[in-house]
């Protein structure tokens, strides 16, 4: 079962990242990793063309309430988005009855390789089970990404299925792999 979280109200420090809220002045670092071509893409939307794109997502970030930035403690910049969003495993009859929430993630070109996004995602993890009753999260990726399958695997999840996903914004359809994470397993 869905659970609501609003990620306005939390902050969560790892050595190297603070996880918050997006803010209007975040609006040109996130045009800068946004914009770079292959960024979205890996994640099923198109690199931001102008700075009225990453405004608009800019706004839905602020307005959903469900998206940190990712801000890079020792170059005192966002680089990236974690998103806790609704799960696939809503509709899946093994998985209805757990609170459970679907981690997103996208990171600026210039940090992959560090290990920052499965510090974020561990940080983000331990922080809902321990204290907003989380019970489990998912997550996916393309089949042919495998910088987030390694993350995937790094923070844990079990392989479930895989399925095909519509990237709308893209208007593609692509192989997609997906995960789970059950507190306690």
């Amino acid at each position: 079962m869905d659970v609501i979280i609003d990620v306005t109200e939390i902050n969560i420090e790892t050595d190297r990242l603070t996880l918050r809220s997006w803010r209007e002045s975040d609006l040109d670092e996130l045009f800068v990793y946004a914009s770079v071509p292959g960024v979205g893409e890996m994640a099923g939307w198109p690199h931001h063309e102008t700075i009225e794109t990453s405004k608009q997502i800019l706004r839905s970030f602020i307005d959903k309430k469900e998206v940190f930035a990712l801000y890079h403690k020792a170059d005192r910049k966002v680089i990236g988005s974690l998103g806790l969003h609704t799960s696939w495993a809503n509709e899946d009859d093994r998985y209805k009855d757990l609170k459970v929430k679907e981690i997103g993630y996208v990171l600026s070109k210039d940090y992959w390789g560090q290990g920052l996004v499965p510090e974020a995602v561990k940080a983000v993890m331990d922080y809902c089970f321990a204290k907003l009753g989380v019970e489990a999260f998912t997550c996916g990726h393309f089949k042919e990404n495998n910088q987030s399958r390694r993350v995937i695997e790094k923070c844990g999840f079990e392989f479930v299925k895989e399925s095909e996903f519509y990237a709308k914004q893209l208007d593609k359809s692509f192989e997609g792999m997906r995960y789970i994470l059950i507190r306690g397993k």
